[in-house]
């Protein structure tokens, strides 16, 4: 590069880019009711499934 133009106008640094966002992954409907309905085998879900079942049951009990 000429000294002169570099003291003129600068030195420029071009970064690497911008990065292209990356999609959210969509979970399946199926994947959802198996969360929901604690099938999938992990017990915080089973726990959440269970709380669900109870809330929606509370009005039919009166």
């Amino acid at each position: 590069m000429d000294i002169e133009k570099i003291l003129a106008e600068g030195i420029i640094f071009k970064g690497a880019g911008l990065k292209k966002e990356k999609e959210e992954k969509v979970k399946t409907k199926a994947k959802k009711k198996a969360y929901i309905t604690g099938t999938h085998g992990s017990g915080s879900a089973k726990m959440k499934a269970e709380y669900r079942r109870r809330r929606a049951n509370r009005h039919k009990n009166g």
